[in-house]
């Protein structure tokens, strides 16, 4: 049995613009960093990225996160409208303040340095750092950013890894046997494995902790024009459609119900972008399906309640953990299925439990969430998170929508399973070339001319 996850492992608050390649990174950075904190400061240190790391790395903010991580900083604690000033400054002074505690002298330009072509065999997302100590020893560790933020590598510990869950389950199977036998919903059963983790308050507390953050995501890329960073000069363009939409009054026709959903989704991954502040749904590359989905659901489902989204959220939740359990949810592993694919699966399921389904009827919007998403691809423009990346999200927000619909019409009957859609996912990923897997290589990364 693998270890036990949590939701907290799942969702979390920090900053754009993707997770496998800033909010990983800047936790790898801080763990090394505050790791050797308490063997005195080194003369220097070293970064050395790898894989899609090096290869969309400069698009994907890594050298901004590992400069961050190695000053002490973590994504859920600092504050977006610091990064660019406390870059620039270690950029000019070529200095940084290590963990936060000592001044190390640090020149990005010889210390962090990207291995383009170079691949670590473990994971395709890995940097090594080393510490050069005044009495000659050094200090070394390598450490993989596997998605969603998580990272594995020297000394990093699972908080979950001790945890006995009462309803553990591997596979969708599992876990609508166990729901099936103990009469239990699937956000029922996801609450008290949350119980073995902390008291429930808590738990309730986080959801709303991560709705809130979601809906403030929306609210702020709604409001916000310009060009996004990164040389595409691509436009923001949330802030002129909600002029539009409001424009034309308070009657909402059905086609109007799509293009709010698309704002909204649109409006989280433009903050997420330019480095705002999103929640990683399972990743920040897909931040903006799930927050998408909570808004039509709370805006235009009649009795839409507070507890309607938190099982949302929790039944989304158990469909992410078996993508991480049983496939991947990395983009340089599985493509973008393993991003927008998973995360139109998650809400789709969510947002069926939100509406009353069955567990048989959510793991088949689950299931058909994913069908429609096998086999895309990750080829980010200029390797940033931008273009196909924003618009992707968007489609997977009404993909979700559409797929919850398709279940509840049914009885939960289909014939492929939610489990055989993750191995084909899993299968997929493994098949596709490396080009197509969040490197640049291939797609519309090289038959777009960036402008």
């Amino acid at each position: 049995m693998p270890p036990a996850l949590s939701v907290t492992d799942l969702f979390t608050i920090g900053v754009g613009p993707s997770s496998s390649h800033t909010v990983g990174p800047m936790r790898a950075a801080q763990h090394f960093a505050e790791k050797l904190a308490e063997l005195g400061p080194p003369v220097r240190v070293v970064c050395r990225l790898y894989g899609s790391l090096a290869l969309t790395g400069k698009g994907h903010a890594t050298d901004t996160a590992v400069l961050l991580g190695l000053s002490g900083w973590l994504p859920d604690r600092i504050d977006p409208e610091r990064i660019a000033p406390l870059v620039e400054d270690i950029r000019r002074d070529k200095r940084l303040t290590f963990a936060g505690h000592h001044t190390l002298p640090f020149d990005p330009d010889t210390d962090l340095l990207f291995r383009m072509g170079e691949f670590l065999p473990e994971h395709s997302n890995g940097l090594q750092f080393e510490a050069f100590y005044p009495d000659g020893a050094i200090e070394t560790a390598t450490y993989f950013s596997i998605g969603g933020g998580a990272i594995e590598g020297d000394g990093v510990i699972s908080r979950s890894s001790n945890i006995a869950l009462p309803y553990a389950f591997t596979s969708g199977a599992e876990l609508l046997t166990v729901c099936e036998r103990d009469n239990l919903t699937i956000a029922e059963l996801m609450f008290r494995n949350e119980d073995a983790f902390r008291p429930r308050e808590e738990t309730c507390a986080f959801l709303d902790a991560v709705r809130a953050a979601m809906l403030a995501s929306i609210d702020r890329g709604v409001k916000q024009d310009g060009i996004l960073p990164g040389g595409l000069n691509v436009r923001r363009r949330a802030k002129a459609m909600v002029e539009k939409l409001m424009a034309r009054g308070p009657r909402i026709d059905p086609s109007q119900i799509f293009e709010w959903v698309s704002l909204y989704a649109l409006a989280v991954n433009e903050e997420n972008a330019a480095g705002g502040r999103v929640v990683t749904a399972p990743t920040n590359g897909a931040a903006g399906v799930l927050p998408a989905v909570i808004k039509y659901y709370e805006t235009f489902v009649p009795h839409a309640t507070s507890e309607g989204t938190r099982t949302l959220l929790m039944t989304a939740t158990a469909i992410g953990f078996l993508y991480k359990t049983n496939a991947s949810i990395s983009a340089a592993e599985m493509g973008c299925q393993g991003e927008v694919g998973v995360a139109c699966s998650m809400a789709a399921g969510g947002l069926a439990a939100a509406l009353g389904g069955t567990p048989a009827q959510i793991e088949n919007a689950a299931e058909i969430g994913m069908e429609h998403n096998l086999g895309l691809t990750c080829d980010p423009i200029g390797g940033l998170v931008q273009v196909p990346c924003i618009e992707r999200n968007t489609m997977g927000a009404i993909k979700a929508i559409n797929a919850t619909y398709l279940a509840l019409n049914g009885d939960g009957h289909h014939i492929v399973s939610l489990d055989a859609v993750i191995e084909t996912m899993r299968q997929t990923g493994e098949d596709m070339r490396v080009k197509y897997k969040e490197t640049s290589l291939g797609g519309l990364a090289v038959n777009v001319v960036e402008c």
